[in-house]
């Protein structure tokens, strides 16, 4: 198999699901890689497992190395399940490993799992001699789970950080330089939107800790290894983690008759007349998590919808739900709608963006069809909203 080496002793085990197109909820066209990293020193490390459909793979990968009965340490860096489910295979090809891990990581393991293996918890400052190498633990709690923890490897300068820096992106190669870095930047903007950013306000504390040591390579469990465009990632993290933005609106809909959707394309004109660049999703046929990395750096969101039986449609409670648990900072958004009878919808979209930490402007809200006068309205709408856009903070 197609081992690849990072650096003396440092090997490139894990395995690449070319065909998994949802990671719970969050879609992947480009498929997911569950990265696992062999460490041959006086001792031998393995830094995370993979999922478990693919643990057969991640052994057969150890074995052409080294045997996988003789690896001292396995480092559990994060519980969840595309990182830990193949280590029940692992500690039976090597049982008398310890398994080094947080506090909470232990909790996890012991429930996931129900083994008792030789566990080592580790804290703050903590680390293991592997020889020539040490290994240093760097616990990142609630980014993303309580357990979540780095690996720094100080004699080749290497951060397994896990979630931290990741894509979903499968691809021959692995790493950033041998990829088309734009592809590369553009899923790691997808996976910050869509996994670490309700906790962006512990990037800050995360960086601060990656910047006290060397780094040469940033390795994390999901995507490419960064060796060439590590100050490139480490700039958009702390973009996105002081809530950077930019002048860019994102305007998504949803529609029953076309009502709502001719509403959504006039404030669409509205906004781009003030100068500001906007992105238009209907919402039926959108990707919810293309929309969120876009909403990472835009200034502003305007949420449309018919109203169905009092509230927003279906697709659009959707959106709401996914921006009520991601939290967007530092955004400003209103709601527009076309409604039958009697309205509703905005009142609710409103509320839900307020929930979610959205400062909302006053909503727009038209009866049945709109004439020309009420689309003059809806450009002026957008136009009035983009302005406001460009005056507000950055």
């Amino acid at each position: 198999m197609n081992n690849v080496k990072l650096a003396e002793g440092v090997y490139y085990v894990g395995a690449v699901d070319w065909n998994v197109r949802d990671f719970h909820g969050f879609t992947t066209p480009r498929g997911v890689t569950y990265n696992s990293f062999l460490i041959v020193d006086e001792k031998i490390c393995l830094v995370d497992t993979v999922k478990a459909p693919f643990a057969e793979e991640l052994i057969e990968r150890i074995s052409q190395i080294v045997d996988p009965a003789k690896i001292d340490y396995v480092i559990v860096n994060h519980v969840e399940p595309d990182h830990s489910s193949g280590l029940p295979m692992i500690m039976e090809k090597a049982p008398q490993a310890k398994v080094i891990l947080t506090e909470a990581g232990k909790s996890g393991i012991l429930k996931h799992y129900q083994k008792n293996y030789d566990f080592q918890v580790v804290k703050e400052g903590d680390f293991i001699n592997l020889g020539k190498n040490k290994l240093h633990f760097i616990p990142l709690p609630m980014l993303h789970w309580p357990d979540s923890m780095a690996s720094y490897l100080d004699g080749e300068q290497i951060l397994f950080s896990n979630d931290a820096f990741g894509q979903h992106i499968c691809t021959t190669k692995r790493f950033d330089d041998e990829n088309d870095i734009h592809e590369i930047m553009y899923e790691a903007a997808k996976y910050y939107a869509n996994i670490l950013m309700p906790f962006g306000k512990l990037v800050g504390k995360a960086l601060n800790k990656a910047s006290q040591v060397p780094v040469k390579m940033i390795a994390p469990s999901h995507g490419v290894v960064w060796r060439s465009n590590i100050p490139e990632i480490l700039h958009k993290y702390e973009q996105w983690g002081t809530n950077y933005t930019t002048d860019k609106v994102i305007i998504a809909y949803d529609s029953m008759w076309g009502s709502t959707e001719k509403m959504a394309r006039r404030i669409l004109e509205g906004v781009a007349a003030a100068g500001v660049n906007a992105k238009l999703y209907r919402l039926s046929a959108a990707d919810r998590s293309d929309l969120m990395m876009q909403l990472l750096e835009a200034r502003g969101v305007l949420i449309g919808s018919s109203t169905q039986n009092n509230g927003p449609l279906a697709t659009v409670g959707a959106l709401l739900t996914y921006i009520k648990g991601l939290r967007p900072a530092n955004k400003l958004g209103a709601s527009f709608g076309a409604y039958g009878w009697g309205g509703g919808a905005q009142k609710v979209i409103d509320e839900s963006m307020a929930s979610a930490g959205i400062k909302v402007d006053p909503s727009l809200a038209l009866k049945w069809v709109p004439d020309a006068e009420e689309l003059e309205k809806c450009f002026n709408f957008g136009l009035e909203f983009g302005k406001k856009i460009l005056q507000a903070e950055k």
